[in-house]
């Protein structure tokens, strides 16, 4: 989705209030979660939906 808008991940990080570190490692799958807010204000700026940036993946615990 970063691409097709043409904006860099310092960008959105800037944007939506979180760290570059923290946006890459949501981008990466490396956390176990992800807050409502931080999902809507990615959503905002890219102008999408969340489902086109989330995959359910089956996990076996």
């Amino acid at each position: 989705m970063l691409a097709m808008r043409k904006m860099t991940s310092r960008e959105l990080a800037s944007r939506i209030g979180i760290s570059e570190q923290n946006l890459s490692l949501l981008r990466s799958g490396k956390v176990r979660g992800v807050r409502f807010n931080t999902l809507a204000a990615i959503c905002r700026e890219l102008e999408c939906q969340p489902g086109d940036l989330l995959e359910y993946e089956q996990t076996y615990d």
